[in-house]
């Protein structure tokens, strides 16, 4: 993937840094995309630069028009229109049932998970034109696009919108070379589970849960990435992939 010009968004922690990491082994080019925490995105291109790659970091807001296009067109000006994008950014669910939960939540996290999709998607697409050749574009999701939680109505409806999402992509972009799928983690360690990443008692009554006995490392998922990003994947679109460890398939034991 030498040279290839890849766009990362949440890279500042978690899988989107684990991501830009990876791709930055590949020797790819890759682009830093970070919401507030400006130190944290320079310690992933830091990461990107001493794994083989090129870095930069630039500030988007994935829920917002202007700002998506602003940090697409500066990665487009500094090297050239991305091969690949990794929608990594995103929040956690709410923990708040419907009943209580308020309309500004409820945008809150559907702007930044769905809406962002969209968003980094679109500007991904118009900044590559009419060009053909292979492209990917990969979404992080969840389990809980299908595996639903109670409190998590706003979150799992987000991933839900996104499972479609990147099945419509993957239908209108197959003429054009660039495949769109969507990576369906579990339980990752990363800070998004802050409290099983500090507390390995609390950590173990989770993963009891889980077939492999384990949660999973940001590093694993960002493998996949890679892999679904290389010509090694180029029949593959339209696919959602489960990395869980077999979580998902306890869902209906024990009822």
């Amino acid at each position: 993937m030498a040279g290839q010009t890849v766009i990362v968004t949440g890279a500042e922690s978690g899988i989107g840094a684990a991501c830009a990491e990876a791709f930055g082994a590949r020797q790819a080019r890759v682009a830093v995309l970070y919401y507030a925490d400006a130190a944290a995105a320079e310690k992933t291109a830091a990461a990107v630069r001493a794994a083989g790659g090129e870095a930069i970091t630039v500030q988007a807001h994935v829920d917002d028009e202007a700002s998506v296009d602003h940090a697409f067109a500066t990665v487009e000006r500094h090297w050239a229109p991305a091969d690949v994008l990794v929608n990594s950014a995103g929040l956690n669910m709410s923990g708040v049932t419907v009943r209580d939960m308020t309309l500004a939540q409820w945008r809150r996290l559907l702007d930044t998970d769905l809406t962002g999709a969209f968003l980094t998607s679109r500007r991904f697409l118009t900044g590559r034109g009419a060009a053909k050749g292979d492209a990917a574009i990969l979404h992080i999701s969840s389990i809980h696009a299908y595996a639903v939680r109670a409190g998590g109505a706003d979150y799992c409806a987000a991933k839900g919108g996104l499972s479609n999402l990147v099945e419509t992509l993957a239908i209108e972009e197959a003429p054009h070379g660039i495949r769109v799928n969507a990576i369906e983690p579990g339980m990752i360690l990363t800070p998004m589970n802050a409290h099983a990443q500090a507390d390995p008692v609390y950590r173990r009554t989770l993963e009891q849960n889980i077939p492999m006995g384990r949660a999973g490392n940001a590093s694993e998922v960002a493998d996949l990435a890679v892999f679904l990003a290389s010509d090694k994947a180029r029949y593959i679109t339209g696919a959602r992939i489960v990395i869980d460890g077999g979580l998902s398939l306890m869902q209906a034991l024990g009822a």
